[in-house]
């Protein structure tokens, strides 16, 4: 396996290739044949998915100076050197499922970069300087252990998707309402019980998602032309109660039909309520319309039969 991987990396360094796969290497340490002599100055990919690397090495910048993209998804590494904002050149970084608890402040040096995924380590927070990434336009940071999210994000004036699922966010900064760029937010399966008042006054803003945030009961008025995920939000109904609605010019009162619950059921089809009470009124009406009718005709031809 070693003499086929340095094989691997010779034929690359000396045909100058861009593109390099090492996934799948059951790779313990980042490969020594990479950071050798000049390194591999023309690489701009390097693929590093499926393998057990713990960390980085600190020359990495100086070896592949050209690196636009770096995906390391799936490993073991706990921590990022401060080296890797050095690679000025990068755009997209994927350090998904590994075991990250900090991201290094030096993230905030890569200027060039546009896509970030942090999904499924153990951050808690995030450092203020991640705000400095001006040409970031996703940030995926799902299934974290995030209790809070930098005010300073706003500054990222390009991002357009940001997707923060299944972390530990009771709130998420009033800031965020002036990313302009923002056309998709997820947030679905934390501890929200409010959201900014303005959220989704930005017209680029199209996309919200926030299912399974059992305490969150309102939205913005802000958000009721976007496209909302709200299931498994709020207090469901219990199936067994029923409820009158009375109306002013009588006595008739009608029952709301069982299929109504508040926002909350994941498991079950809900119509919106107000056409479930439109149905039922309708009903109502057709009903009694028709007792009318009925009794107009009888005393309409009673006298002929005289």
């Amino acid at each position: 396996m070693a003499s086929e991987l340095c094989h691997t990396i010779s034929v690359a360094r000396l045909e100058k290739h861009k593109n390099l796969f090492l996934n799948y290497r059951n790779l313990n340490h980042f490969p020594l044949e990479l950071l050798k002599d000049e390194g591999l100055q023309y690489l701009e990919r390097l693929y590093m998915k499926r393998n057990s690397l713990t960390t980085l090495p600190e020359n990495l910048a100086q070896k592949l100076p050209n690196l636009v993209e770096l995906y390391l998804h799936s490993n073991n590494i706990v921590f990022v050197p401060e080296a890797i904002g050095s690679l000025v050149k990068l755009q997209s970084l994927d350090l998904s499922n590994n075991a990250l608890e900090i991201l290094c402040p030096d993230i905030g040096r890569l200027k060039s970069l546009r896509h970030l995924r942090l999904t499924n380590n153990r951050l808690k927070f995030l450092p203020p300087e991640i705000g400095k990434l001006k040409e970031l336009q996703t940030l995926d940071l799902s299934t974290n252990h995030l209790v809070s999210l930098p005010e300073k994000l706003y500054q990222c004036q390009s991002l357009q998707f940001l997707t923060v699922d299944r972390n530990l966010l009771c709130s998420v900064p009033r800031q965020l309402c002036q990313l302009a760029s923002l056309n998709e937010l997820s947030m679905a399966g934390n501890c929200l019980a409010s959201l900014p008042l303005d959220l989704g006054r930005s017209r680029e803003l199209q996309y919200v998602y926030v299912d399974n945030n059992v305490q969150l009961k309102g939205l913005p008025s802000y958000l009721y032309n976007k496209v909302i995920g709200c299931s498994g939000c709020g207090s469901p109904v219990p199936l067994t109660e029923n409820r009158l609605l009375s109306f002013t010019s009588g006595q008739l009162s009608i029952h709301v039909p069982a299929e109504v619950k508040s926002i909350g059921s994941a498991t079950d089809f809900v119509l919106p309520l107000q056409e479930l009470v439109l149905r039922s009124l309708h009903a109502v009406f057709c009903s009694f319309l028709q007792g009318r009718f009925a009794c107009i005709f009888i005393l309409g031809i009673l006298p002929a039969n005289k």
